[in-house]
């Protein structure tokens, strides 16, 4: 995975969120499924990156040294010849960090496989990690996050990631439905699409999309840019075809069943009571 395919993920959302308030951890735990490294380089890049905002920009100088892997500031800290890292190699990044950063803001220490690190290790790094240089930060990339120490993970903030994570592309046919904003259109099309008899994950995989169109709608409504450009064309789309109260009101519609598609139900009730719902609304 690279930067391009990380770009609309929830993880890169979050990432560029917290950039935004200035509020990055100094400590987070990449687990999940996804590209862990790919994630942690690329919060990397926020916590060095020259722009004044929009962090990472992912074209100054220090984003590309780190997303090309040879940034000073940034220690890679593994070893692909042992199961377990060495102590002396915990003990000497201890020493590093407080050494203060070469060319950027930040020292980082990017662990790729955490599960490299036997209770010994996270016990030697607690403390930095606790107490540690104001300029240190730390990225632990595991699969799953109870393998590391309680004591350590309460230290850090936690960023869970899917492979099925990057935007779907949304469903324009059903933004189309829901644009058209006349009685009968959106029945008619949630009746197709019950017939192609989708799956619950699936469906809840579309009504989340569209929530979330909706809102980048509501965004461009309110005079702010789109946050995502994967669905800027959606979200213009409702963004012109339907006044703020309709669209406010379709946003809310589409949240609540996506959640509800988490439950054991049908999805034939669920695309039935989104219509009917919709239908009393417009």
């Amino acid at each position: 995975m690279n930067a391009a395919s990380t770009e609309n993920s929830m993880i890169v959302r979050r990432i560029r969120a917290f950039a935004r308030r200035g509020a990055l951890p100094h400590a987070l735990i990449l687990s999940g499924s996804g590209d862990r490294a790919e994630a942690a380089r690329y919060t990397a890049a926020a916590m060095l990156c020259a722009a004044p905002q929009d962090k990472p920009c992912l074209q100054c100088n220090q984003c590309r040294k780190v997303m090309a892997g040879i940034h000073p500031d940034v220690l890679l800290v593994e070893d692909a010849e042992r199961k377990e890292l060495p102590v002396d190699t915990v003990r000497e990044l201890r020493s590093e960090v407080y050494i203060r950063p070469n060319e950027g803001a930040r020292k980082i220490a990017i662990f790729p496989r955490s599960e490299q690190l036997n209770e010994r290790d996270q016990n030697v790094l607690l403390k930095i990690v606790e107490e540690g240089p104001a300029y240190a930060a730390f990225l632990f990339c595991v699969e799953n996050s109870a393998m590391l120490l309680p004591t350590v993970r309460s230290r850090c903030v936690e960023l869970k990631l899917q492979q099925e994570e990057a935007s779907a592309a949304p469903d324009m046919e059903l933004l189309q439905a829901f644009a058209c904003a006349k009685r009968g259109r959106i029945t008619e099309y949630l009746t197709l699409l019950e017939g192609r008899k989708p799956k619950r994950e699936q469906l809840q995989q579309m009504l989340q999309t569209a929530w979330r169109v909706c809102a980048e709608g509501l965004l461009l409504q309110g005079g702010k840019n789109a946050a995502d450009p994967s669905l800027a064309e959606g979200a213009a789309l409702m963004s012109r075809s339907l006044d703020r109260k309709h669209l406010s009101a379709l946003t809310e519609l589409l949240h609540r069943y996506a959640l509800e598609c988490q439950y054991n139900v049908g999805a034939g009730h669920v695309l039935g009571a989104v219509a009917a719902e919709w239908e009393n609304t417009i």
